[in-house]
């Protein structure tokens, strides 16, 4: 097999037309470069030089492996550069999975951001439940995902970054007698008709019940939908009292008056799980920072 650093001096020297000057230029002896070429003619099987005068020329073999090793010097000077800003996080893919609140109000500056600094930057973004990304991080397919975090998961090739808690508020029509409380204790709502915004079990209904459970109640659910809009419609329809994060408010119904709420104060969690592999890189972290600038200005 022929060796491309050698194929690289007969190069120099075909090019500079003797062993002395391209010793001088590659920084090598002439004894050091004539020892190249002789190994380079034997794995070849024939002769690449010949003398001319007090220099030399390729033959037509020696031609046609120093034309390669042109094309050669060139991928490889290529590659070294691809390989430099991968490693410097210029160029790559980050794949990163969210939930749809954290999509809505964290994802897209950071992502706006990463956009401006990594512009070399493939991203892949799809939006995930918690319990279908977090599998997906440990796997090493996805880089980062937001979370709700439920606190009985665990990870072990993937590190937890808390990027904000997201309190709970009340929703309630404009008519409802607890619109004159300035803060609402979560047992103000014992009786009331619930309309639930999880529609499916996970780590934000498990925060809505468990606060429930601990001021000795639990809620009465008469509608359930996955949209916090939609929750605040029925709610403006006077079909219930709903508790929607912070986050997911959005531009709150014109319909409905937002509470504050206490004892206990709901609060969900959210985090990035990044995968271990992907922790050091520049891009990873500069998405961190963005996310944690981002998260005050959310909430």
């Amino acid at each position: 097999m022929l060796d491309v650093r050698r194929l690289q001096v007969l190069r120099a020297v075909v090019t500079s037309g003797s062993i002395t000057a391209a010793a001088r230029n590659l920084g090598y002896t002439p004894s050091a470069i004539s020892q190249q070429l002789a190994t380079l003619e034997r794995e070849a099987g024939t002769e690449l030089l010949e003398r001319v005068g007090r220099g030399v020329r390729a033959t037509a073999a020696g031609a046609l492996l120093s034309e390669h090793a042109e094309v050669l010097s060139g991928q490889l000077a290529k590659a070294e550069a691809e390989l430099a800003n991968l490693k410097a996080g210029r160029t790559g893919r980050l794949a990163i999975r969210y939930f749809a609140t954290a999509g809505a109000a964290l994802v897209p500056p950071a992502v706006a951001e990463i956009r401006r600094e990594f512009p070399g930057i493939q991203l892949d973004l799809r939006l995930r439940e918690p319990h279908e990304s977090i599998p997906e991080v440990e796997s090493g397919d996805v880089d980062v995902a937001i979370v709700v975090w439920r606190g009985e998961w665990r990870v072990r090739t993937a590190e937890l970054v808390h990027l904000l808690d997201d309190p709970y508020r009340a929703a309630l029509p404009r008519t409802h007698p607890l619109v004159r409380k300035r803060v609402l204790d979560l047992t103000d709502l014992r009786d009331e008709p619930w309309v639930g915004t999880e529609g499916t079990p996970g780590p934000c209904r498990d925060t809505l019940i468990a606060a429930c459970g601990a001021a000795g109640f639990a809620p009465n659910f008469v509608l359930e939908c996955e949209d916090y809009q939609t929750a605040q419609g029925f709610v403006a329809a006077g079909l219930g009292v709903s508790l929607v994060p912070v986050l997911g408010l959005g531009a709150p119904h014109p319909g409905v008056v937002i509470k504050r709420i206490r004892r206990p104060e709901p609060v969900r969690a959210i985090h990035a799980a990044v995968a271990t592999r992907s922790a050091s890189q520049p891009v990873v972290r500069y998405l961190l920072d963005r996310l944690r600038q981002a998260a005050p200005a959310a909430a």
